[in-house]
C-alpha cells in the first residue's frame, strides 16, 4: 500500500539500482523517517553502519547534491505529508468535503512536484527545444489531454507542433522526424508499450526524446532527456487525476523557458498572436 509520501516512495523505487551499502542506508531511512530529519551525517552513518561517503553516494543516487539537500527534501516531504495528505472520497462526503479533499490533494502534488523537479533536466529539455523547429507531443488518456494543451502552448512559440494520442499516428509521425526534431513523451505510469514503440522510432530518425514520467520506468530510461515527474496517485475511482495537473505545470515551465531563450524581440510576436484572437471575444461595455 502506498505511503502517500512521494519522496519516501522515490527512495523505495530507487533501491533496486543502489549498491548494497546504499540499500542499507535506504532501509534505515525508511524505518526511521522522523528521526533521520534531525541527524547529522555522522549519526546516520553510524546508525546505518556504513561510511560517510556511502551516505553521500546514497543522496546522489536519489538525484540530490548531498546530505543537506537530502535532509531538506525529507523535512519538506514530511511536513507536506502530514498537513496535506491524499484523501479518498467517502459515500457520505458533502460537497464541501469533496472540494477540500480534491484541492488539498492537488496542492500536495503540486508542491511535491515543485520540490522534486530537477532544474537541470528541465534546462536540458529547453535547450533541445530551443534549437528545434518541430516539437511533437505523445500521450494517451489523461496524458493525451496534456499533450493537446502543450501543442497549443508551443504553436504560439513558432514551432511546427502536433499532439497525437493514437498509436498509429504516433508511429507515422515518428518516422517522419529528422535530426534536432523533438518528441515529448508524456506518461503517468511510464510503462505504456505503444508510447515506447513510438519513442524508439523517433530516436532511430535522430530526434531527441524528452519524457515526462516517473523515474526508473521504461519511458524514463529510454528517453534521451528524461524529466522525472513522480506522482503517487490513488487508483480509487473518485480520486482526481492530479498527475495531469503536475504534467501541465511542467509543460508550462518548458514553454516559459523556451520563450525566455527567444529574447525580448519575441514579445512582438506574442502580442500579434494575442491581438489576432481579440476580435473573437465579446467587448466589454464601457
Amino acid at each position: 500500500m502506498p505511503t502517500q509520501n512521494p519522496f519516501i516512495d522515490h527512495i523505495r523505487q530507487a533501491m533496486p539500482s543502489m549498491r548494497k551499502s546504499e540499500v542499507k542506508v535506504a532501509e534505515y531511512v525508511l524505518g526511521n523517517v522522523d528521526a533521520v530529519i534531525h541527524m547529522r551525517i555522522v549519526d546516520l552513518a553510524q546508525e546505518a553502519q556504513v561510511s560517510e561517503p556511502t551516505i553521500v553516494r546514497f543522496c546522489r543516487a536519489l538525484g540530490l547534491n548531498g546530505f543537506q539537500a537530502f535532509k531538506v527534501r525529507m523535512a519538506q516531504s514530511n511536513t507536506v505529508h502530514h498537513s496535506l495528505g491524499q484523501f479518498a472520497i467517502a459515500e457520505d462526503d458533502t460537497s464541501s468535503d469533496i472540494i477540500k479533499k480534491i484541492f488539498d490533494t492537488s496542492i500536495n502534488q503540486i508542491i511535491n512536484t515543485r520540490n522534486f523537479l530537477d532544474s537541470q533536466q528541465v534546462s536540458a529539455a529547453v535547450n533541445a527545444m530551443n534549437i528545434s523547429k518541430r516539437v511533437e507531443f505523445y500521450g494517451f488518456g489523461a496524458s493525451g489531454a496534456v499533450a493537446m494543451d502543450a501543442m497549443h502552448k508551443f504553436f504560439r512559440l513558432q514551432f511546427s507542433t502536433v499532439a497525437y494520442s493514437d498509436p498509429h499516428m504516433q508511429c507515422m509521425s515518428a518516422v517522419t522526424l529528422n535530426k534536432n526534431d523533438v518528441v515529448v513523451a508524456i506518461s503517468q505510469s511510464g510503462r505504456t508499450k505503444d508510447l515506447l514503440h513510438a519513442m524508439v522510432i523517433a530516436q532511430q530518425q535522430g530526434a531527441h526524446v524528452i519524457s515526462l514520467s516517473p523515474p526508473n520506468t521504461p519511458v524514463a530510461d529510454l528517453a534521451d532527456l528524461p524529466i522525472h515527474v513522480d506522482i503517487n496517485e490513488d487508483t480509487d475511482v473518485f480520486t482526481p487525476m492530479t498527475s495531469r495537473i503536475a504534467h501541465l505545470l511542467v509543460i508550462d515551465c518548458l514553454a516559459v523557458g523556451v520563450a525566455q531563450r527567444k529574447g525580448p524581440e519575441f514579445d512582438e510576436h506574442l502580442a500579434k498572436v494575442k491581438n489576432s484572437i481579440s476580435s473573437l471575444r465579446h467587448n466589454e461595455k464601457k
